[in-house]
């Protein structure tokens, strides 16, 4: 979202940071509010996450403030967010090999991998918190990533979706919230993306499960990748 509203559609990176950070709060609310029902959320691994992602996002928000990175004409928040979408696309294609790597460590020495993951996941959370304040973009791709690499067993499918969902709803709302003090968020705008989303979702869940994975997710992230490379050149 954040690539489209600046590239094709004129809008500052700020602005857009911050816009995108409402649209994905209120609908991930909805999702995560669905998966809580439905009791796929393991509150363990989303306590931890949040520990470190909610604190760092604070801190982003600060140093956004005193830095007024968001306001500079050099482009530093443009070379962030190419940054962040080159690093994505290389997770979703490597999520795979990197959920196979974190089975063999667990089963190789399952006594330290257990020990180690209460403090990763936190060190994975704060990662994320700054990533998605400051370019809106992690929440999704690179947070699964993160757990299916440090929960290779304990999270099924459906859980992991569920967890990495409520993970981002608290962050987006309190780094959108800092967004908005900041002047970052285009309400009109904002009405519009939610408006658009309905047919969105629609069409999205119509065609997604007639489109096969090994395709999908390749295809992607071949276009996160150009469009971050592009944000990366100017």
């Amino acid at each position: 979202m954040t690539p489209i509203l600046v590239l094709l559609f004129g809008t500052a990176p700020a602005v857009a940071v911050g816009t995108d950070l409402w649209f994905a709060a209120l609908t991930k609310a909805v999702g995560g509010a669905l998966h809580h029902g439905r009791g796929t959320v393991d509150w363990q691994v989303l306590r931890r996450l949040w520990t470190g992602s909610l604190p760092a996002a604070l801190l982003t928000l600060l140093w956004l403030h005193w830095s007024g990175i968001g306001r500079r004409p050099d482009g530093g928040l443009l070379v962030a967010l190419g940054g962040v979408l080159v690093l994505t696309a290389l997770a979703m294609l490597l999520k795979n090999r990197i959920h196979a790597y974190g089975q063999g460590l667990r089963t190789q020495m399952p006594a330290a991998f257990k020990r180690a993951q209460p403090g990763l996941t936190v060190l994975a959370g704060a990662m994320l918190g700054f990533l998605v304040t400051l370019t809106s973009v992690g929440a999704g791709a690179l947070g699964t990533v993160m757990l299916v690499y440090l929960y290779p067993r304990r999270l099924t499918p459906a859980r992991l979706v569920g967890t990495d969902i409520l993970h981002a709803v608290p962050l987006t709302v309190l780094a959108g919230s800092g967004h908005l003090l900041l002047g970052n968020v285009d309400l009109p705008l904002l009405g519009s993306l939610l408006l658009g989303s309905i047919p969105g979702v629609l069409l999205g869940a119509h065609f997604s499960t007639r489109a096969p994975d090994r395709l999908l997710r390749p295809g992607i992230a071949v276009v996160l990748a150009l469009v971050g490379v592009k944000l990366l050149l100017g």
